[in-house]
């Protein structure tokens, strides 16, 4: 990895450091993600223990968030004008920190739903256009540098886990959620003036890659839905799980290493790519993460609870950017869209597929969540079955962003949807 270029970005006659669009791009995504995504994990055993949520509220909550995610994401493809509109950027930023707001002045279960599929429609059209801006302005700077806007997701977990904490200690859910809404519209702030992404070239290639490449495709599409369906299981029960079971600070607390562990993944799962091939990598990552899942399920104690958390944390988004850029790789048109629709819908269908487990606890959920992320891995190590004619997919070594998808040679630069 070479040394960070800070030669300035030019967005119409604006100058703007090469650090600055990081910073940028990364509080967008801590927002829309750590924050506005994810800041329900660590609430959820608040709002049981304090406004008597049942298990199975918790969970349509959490469906009707991924229902409103995958909508913004599909909202994003069939729309390419609005994933590169930072009026809509500035609009979903504001519905969200209002959305996140609303949860604490009612107890009506009805506007609870509303509100968080509203977020999740935000948090996608938020992620998808940030995405854009960032990949697509520092693409001729140091590889690394996209990485690091993708820390925002883990950094945006750990910092909101840690409000929550501290929230629990001396106030309630309602003072949660205020919290929530309040470091959302401080992130917001910085993110505001993010330049636009400018709509992508036209592709001169738009070959698919052959038989081999879209069975091999289908192979990886399948094992990504899979994954969209455990991780979020995981991602969303783990918390509430490990506060019924162990100490009453160790759910969030363990939520906090989650986003500590994620923050540098992109990273260093990039890093690997330059050595190993990604298809080995996806296997390995989605591997440790079913132990991590299933690690809370089979075995008490706080040992178990922060390996699962480091498992956990620290594979997630690896999953995701090394998907991308395989998929990329193999040259299937609109791979990127396809991907990010097969992920989202399984996150729709993970939450509600557990439902019936929730009345014996969150272990058999997690255990279920463990066993979709260990099926991901087999039908991607299908990837490595490959003719003597078809070519790899591995598409390691230099020339990748971490957290971005490579385009096929020829093929004009794609940047990731929506995680």
């Amino acid at each position: 990895m070479g040394a960070v270029n800070t030669r300035p970005e030019r967005s119409g006659e604006q100058c703007r450091p090469a650090w600055q669009m990081v910073v940028q791009g990364a509080f967008a995504l801590a927002a829309a993600m750590g924050i506005g995504r994810f800041v329900f994990t660590p609430i959820l055993p608040l709002m049981q223990a304090q406004a008597g949520m049942s298990a199975q509220t918790g969970n349509a909550l959490a469906t009707a968030n991924y229902v409103g995610y995958l909508a913004g994401a599909v909202a994003a493809i069939v729309l390419p004008r609005l994933a590169r509109s930072i009026p809509a950027l500035r609009t979903c930023l504001v519905l969200l920190a209002a959305t996140l707001a609303g949860m604490a002045v009612t107890t009506d279960t009805v506007a609870w739903l509303a509100m968080r599929a509203v977020a999740g429609v935000a948090s996608a059209l938020i992620f998808v256009i940030a995405s854009n801006a960032t990949l697509q302005r520092l693409r001729s700077h140091a590889q690394h540098l996209t990485g690091w806007v993708y820390c925002g997701v883990g950094a945006g977990i750990a910092v909101s886990g840690l409000c929550v904490l501290a929230v629990d200690a001396v106030g309630g859910w309602q003072l949660a959620w205020w919290v929530a809404a309040t470091l959302t519209t401080a992130l917001a702030a910085v993110a505001w003036r993010l330049p636009a992404p400018q709509a992508p070239a036209v592709s001169p290639d738009t070959r698919a890659g052959g038989g081999s490449g879209r069975r091999r495709f289908a192979a990886l599409l399948v094992g990504y839905s899979l994954e969209g369906a455990g991780y979020i299981i995981a991602g969303t029960f783990l918390v509430a799980a490990l506060s019924r079971t162990g100490p009453a600070w160790l759910g969030n607390g363990a939520w906090v290493l989650v986003g500590l562990a994620a923050a540098p993944s992109c990273v260093l799962w990039a890093a690997a790519a330059h050595r190993f091939s990604r298809p080995s990598l996806l296997i390995a990552a989605l591997l440790l993460q079913a132990v991590g899942m299933a690690l809370p399920a089979l075995f008490g104690g706080i040992a178990a609870a922060l390996v699962s958390a480091v498992l956990f944390g620290g594979t997630f988004m690896g999953v995701t950017t090394l998907t991308l850029a395989t998929g990329a790789h193999l040259g299937v048109p609109r791979a990127t869209a396809l991907l990010t629709a097969g992920y989202s819908l399984g996150q729709v269908l993970g939450p509600l597929g557990v439902a019936p487990l929730l009345t014996r606890g969150y272990g058999p959920a997690l255990l279920v969540a463990a066993v979709l992320a260990a099926a991901a891995a087999a039908a991607t190590a299908l990837l490595r079955l490959r003719s003597p004619a078809a070519g790899p997919v591995d598409g390691s070594g230099p020339g990748t962003h971490p957290g971005s998808a490579s385009p096929p040679e020829g093929a004009a630069p794609r940047g990731p949807t929506a995680t």
